[in-house]
């Protein structure tokens, strides 16, 4: 999922869309991009959890800024802030990529509406990896007609396999990528099994634990 989220990351940094529609077109595209690269970038990762902060990690080598969003506002290393919920209309209005990681809880249904589309960025990228249950559709559509964001990267939506009638479909600035964020690896699967198998002999906390009373 970390490699996913970089991969779009710098697909939207190269403008690697913009070019596809040059080549169609047959223009000669030698824009430079945006210019910056992604050394500097602030990156807002909505659910700090094993998987936001994995994918947090992952993206320090580029030099970014990280911020977060968790339950509960605290300190978390490489994090420079992580707020609650209700940070989330502030930190989205700074952020240059807003990946949202959040899981499907009654506390996380419709977060991302029309009033928080309206504080983002206009160059912001707004990257969905985590439940389709956090997006109002209708307004993520119309946020993008209306230049509140640059694009939206989509991997998860609340039917699946989308209905054909569906507006993402045809929305401008929206990729789809049809719930393949994170492939399941056999081979990572039988070793995260023996870590856990040595750590539940040990008596010690395992990795992947999920908590059915919170949902997550």
């Amino acid at each position: 999922m970390a490699e996913y989220v970089l991969t779009y990351m710098l697909g939207h940094e190269r403008e690697v869309l913009a070019r596809l529609v040059s080549q169609v077109e047959r223009k000669w595209d030698n824009r430079q991009g945006q210019g910056q690269g992604l050394a500097g970038r602030k990156v807002l990762i909505v659910g700090t959890g094993d998987i936001g902060q994995r994918v947090a990690q992952f993206l320090l080598p580029f030099g970014v800024q990280l911020y977060g969003i968790a339950s509960d506002a605290r300190e978390l290393a490489p994090f420079v802030e992580v707020g609650a919920l209700k940070d989330l209309p502030r930190l989205v209005g700074e952020a240059d990529y807003v990946i949202n990681l959040l899981p499907n809880t009654p506390d996380t249904h419709d977060v991302y509406d029309a009033a928080l589309f309206k504080q983002f960025k206009p160059s912001g990228l707004f990257i969905n990896v985590g439940r389709g249950v956090a997006v109002v559709d209708a307004d993520l559509v119309q946020a993008l007609k209306e230049g509140h964001l640059a694009g939206a990267v989509i991997d998860v939506c609340r039917q699946e396999p989308l209905p054909q009638r569906h507006p993402f479909w045809t929305a401008w600035g929206l990729l789809l990528t049809g719930h393949s964020s994170a492939p399941t690896s056999p081979s990572m699967m039988v070793q995260l099994f023996l870590e856990n198998l040595l750590a539940y002999q040990a008596g010690e906390a395992l990795r992947g634990e999920v908590d059915f009373t919170r949902g997550y």
